[in-house]
């Protein structure tokens, strides 16, 4: 190290590919060189970071609640599936993460791989912000309605059927009221960050992350209406199993899972604390989607500047509210 110093970065590597050990490596190293104490993520099997010869030798920990304690930021290298248990180590202690995309379309990273450096010297610079993404609160109950299980999503929490020789039989409610029951596979309570993953495979809207709502999505539904519902972040949504269905499970993020035993519901409200999310540009989520999906563009002309300057509000002189 270069210096003494109280600041603490927290590395989430994917170690899957070499590749993703050479990016460990370097950013470990630039943290490292310019004073910042480096907390390397491993997982409790055997992990190649254990032994690495460079990254061998920064502090190790394991998932736990604790483990982002008293760092300033969580570095996240890799996919989706990396960013999400990350997530859950930064939202333990109210911290900012930042996702590099090592993965394949990695909608949760900001950057990908090839602009590791610029990050690391935003970082380093502490030249970045953060926006707070919509969490869930969720909680299990029996079918006396006593607590078995609580936890939280960024995504989405995914009420999944176990019995995949039948259907589960389920009743959507929202603000207490029943919308409908049906058999199905599961039903997907999404935040719109969560929308660009499971809850869109399962045919939801794409919501930009800027807006506040809770998005329903059931998943292969046996029923006239089931069709997805974008409901107020103010909204309490439940999904209750019936008596004599299968047992399901709610997975959060999909690896935080609760029992729900026949008869029992889950119920999802907006999170109490956000995911602090670090940004290091500026750029609008349509260019993201675009990007991340592939969508075809080719023949779009834009409008021009006059025309642009036009529809702004309070562009004709007038007063925009």
């Amino acid at each position: 190290m270069t210096g003494v110093t109280d600041r603490i970065v927290l590395l989430v590597p994917h170690t899957g590919r070499s590749s993703n050990i050479e990016s460990a490596v370097l950013a470990a190293e630039h943290l490292d060189q310019a004073g910042i104490t480096v907390r390397v993520m491993i997982n409790e099997e055997d992990d190649p970071v254990r032994t690495h010869p460079v990254l061998g030798r920064f502090e190790q920990v394991v998932h736990s609640k604790n483990a982002a304690d008293g760092a300033e930021l969580v570095l996240v290298l890799g996919g989706d599936g990396t960013f999400l248990r990350a997530a859950d180590l930064a939202h333990a202690v109210d911290l900012p993460v930042l996702g590099i995309n090592l993965g394949h379309v990695g909608f949760l990273a900001e950057w990908e791989s090839d602009s590791l450096e610029d990050a690391l010297k935003r970082i380093i610079d502490r030249d970045y912000r953060v926006e707070e993404r919509m969490t869930l609160d969720v909680i299990v109950r029996d079918s006396d309605l006593e607590e078995i299980g609580r936890g939280w999503a960024l995504n989405e929490v995914s009420v999944e059927n176990l019995n995949r020789r039948g259907v589960l039989d389920a009743t959507l409610e929202v603000d207490f009221r029943p919308v409908a029951s049906f058999g199905c596979d599961g039903v997907l309570i999404s935040t719109p960050t969560g929308s660009t993953a499971y809850a869109f495979s399962a045919g939801g809207p794409v919501l930009w992350p800027e807006l506040d709502a809770i998005l329903v999505v059931p998943n292969n539904a046996h029923a006239l209406f089931t069709k997805p519902l974008v409901v107020s972040p103010k909204s309490t949504v439940a999904v209750e199993s019936m008596s004599g269905t299968s047992p399901a499970m709610a997975v959060m993020d999909g690896f935080r899972p609760i029992p729900m035993p026949p008869g029992s519901r889950v119920e999802i409200v907006r999170g109490h604390r956000p995911v602090r999310w670090v940004r290091l540009d500026s750029l609008p989520f349509t260019d993201r989607l675009v990007r991340k999906l592939h969508l075809p563009v080719v023949g779009w002309r834009g409008p021009d500047k006059a025309s642009a300057r036009a529809v702004e509000p309070g562009a004709d002189g007038t007063d925009a509210s």
